[in-house]
């Protein structure tokens, strides 16, 4: 054997000891995901909430409490995550919200939210459905309805 198929068998069981580490290594992250999903499910109750505000905000300037800000892991801090404050009852909360829904939360409205600590998992309209917004067309989908208006144009 000359020396290039040597090095192209070791660069492909390389590869392949790489790919069998990333599955394993993700079927074990799965484990965990659905594990934490379920005591989420557990933990969750339904509260009815008066939406103030919500963004997109660094952990350590959206006011969450510092105990959550020290769990955090050190790599998340710097980057933002969704936040809703909400009058829950007498009491302003601060609140984590899930990426999924976090745009279907209306201000300056009340909803019925369930809730598992300080993370909501889903909303629904208390007086009402709820506006779905119009997911953003991409650089494709624009060029496409260009395409279309000029054909349709002509």
């Amino acid at each position: 054997m000359n020396t290039v198929t040597i090095v192209l068998l070791v660069i492909v069981l390389v590869l392949l000891a790489a790919f069998a580490a990333l599955y394993f290594f993700t079927q074990r992250m799965e484990k965990k995901q659905n594990a934490q999903r379920d005591q989420m499910e557990q933990m969750s109750q339904a509260i009815s909430m008066l939406v103030i505000d919500k963004k997109r905000m660094r952990i350590k300037e959206s006011g969450l409490p510092q105990s959550v800000i020290d769990q955090t892991p050190k790599y998340l801090r710097r980057s933002k995550i969704p936040i809703v404050k909400a009058k829950v009852g007498p009491k302003m909360m601060v609140l984590m919200c899930d990426e999924a829904i976090f745009d279907m939360v209306p201000i300056k409205k009340e909803v019925r939210a369930i809730v598992s600590g300080i993370y909501i998992t889903s909303v629904k309209g208390l007086r009402g459905p709820l506006d779905v917004p119009q997911k953003k067309k991409g650089f494709w989908g624009r060029l496409k309805a260009k395409a279309l208006a000029a054909r349709a144009g002509k």
